[in-house]
């Protein structure tokens, strides 16, 4: 209803949060599909200078990235801690399925698997390093280094 009202889902708030970002941050996929229609800004930045897809590899929200990477958001974003959604995935998740299954998703979705963090630290090589062997062949079937 709100949105049919006209509300503004790139309204931030204090901590730079808005009803866009906060979708990925909750995974949820309802929202997301209830605010599409408002024409969200699919680059708007949160307090970590992050896009919604950041929060949501983060946490594991396996559906929500499916289906926000449907938008055409870019899956190479990097926030200002110097992380993609796919190194957010390896370096805070604990590589078990939901990991695995983002992985997978954002590797489809263009994904740059040799994009390393800003101290030159791969995704395949942060696998490596917490023992996430499932998560590392994945990223060695789609070409990491």
């Amino acid at each position: 209803m709100l949105v049919e009202a006209g509300a503004d889902p790139d309204a931030q708030d204090a901590d730079r949060a808005t009803p866009w970002l906060v979708t990925g941050v909750t995974g949820s996929v309802a929202m997301l599909r209830a605010l599409l229609p408002a024409g969200p800004d699919l680059t708007v930045r949160n307090r970590y200078g992050g896009v919604s897809l950041i929060p949501a590899c983060e946490r594991g929200h396996v559906d929500y990235v499916r289906e926000v990477l449907k938008t055409g958001i870019d899956v190479n974003h990097v926030n200002d801690l110097g992380w993609t959604g796919l190194l957010e995935a390896v370096i805070l998740g604990d590589g078990g399925p939901p990991y695995q299954e983002i992985v997978r998703l954002l590797v489809a979705a263009g994904a740059d698997v040799n994009l390393a963090d800003r101290d030159g630290v791969t995704p395949l090589a942060h696998a490596i390093a917490k023992g996430q062997t499932e998560v590392a062949a994945l990223l060695r079937a789609a070409g990491a280094r």
